[in-house]
């Protein structure tokens, strides 16, 4: 799936944007599931995700929203057959580094337009360490994520820190003043386009000033061979096979 630049470019850098994954046609259809998910749901629930640490952050992020909902694929069967799409999980595996990709969890983001909130610099480890740190997450687009949107900002070369020490108030972040989310290298994407990263890559996302939302579904996976070092963030879908074969684990 990856070339083998692209892939020494994400041994280096901690992440890749493999373009046109989903066709344009494709990613509208999955952002149009979304945005029926939301509506949904938020007939029943608070669906707004916002860190405590974001508001702390960004002085413009007080009044700002980002809806989100966990196993979206327990909601859609179309979110089913988009985590197991050979084109997705085949680029997951060539970064993984092994032929069996196994889910995590996933998590659909919709940044507002005009109030989408930022989400301050941050690796995922502290969430759900692991002992191999095989875990890594994909973005994928479903519509057009420019810096203007709150697009995801990265430091390259970052996951060769390994874990750093994080805050864990209003969300597990690290300093602002030494990893404001601006100085991170920007990302911006087109929809179809899917961003991968370590969970040891230091990433973060700005606030969404444009006039059109910003839709994403994050899905994170590991090589099933990696055990978690920690029982927590635990999930319904966490054990189901995206690609070859491995042993369920919690």
């Amino acid at each position: 799936m990856l070339t083998k630049d692209q892939i020494q470019f994400y041994k280096d850098n901690g992440y890749l944007l493999v373009p046109g994954v989903l066709s344009p046609k494709e990613a509208a259809f999955y952002r149009k599931e979304c945005h029926e998910l939301a509506e949904r749901l938020s007939a029943t629930r608070n669906l707004d995700a916002t860190w405590g640490s974001a508001r702390e952050s960004v002085a413009q992020a007080k009044d700002t929203v980002i809806l989100h909902c966990h196993d979206v694929q327990f909601y859609s069967a179309a979110f089913s057959r988009l985590i197991v799409n050979v084109r997705l999980t085949e680029a997951a595996a060539d970064i993984i580094g092994a032929p069996n990709v196994q889910l995590h969890h996933t998590k659909m983001f919709i940044k507002p337009p005009e109030k989408g909130s930022p989400f301050p610099m941050h690796q995922d480890h502290p969430y759900f360490p692991h002992e191999r740190h095989s875990m890594i997450a994909a973005i994928i687009h479903f519509d057009d994520a420019p810096i203007e949107k709150g697009c995801v900002r990265v430091v390259p070369g970052s996951h060769k820190l390994g874990p750093l020490e994080h805050s864990s108030e209003g969300g597990w972040h690290l300093p602002f003043e030494k990893y404001p989310i601006e100085s991170a290298v920007a990302c911006p994407a087109k929809a179809g386009d899917v961003l991968y990263f370590s969970y040891l890559t230091i990433h973060g996302s700005g606030l969404n000033t444009s006039n059109e939302a910003r839709t994403t579904l994050l899905i994170q996976m590991r090589d099933p061979d990696d055990p978690p070092s920690a029982h927590v963030h635990l999930s319904r879908g966490q054990g189901m096979m995206l690609r070859g074969i491995g042993m369920p684990r919690s």
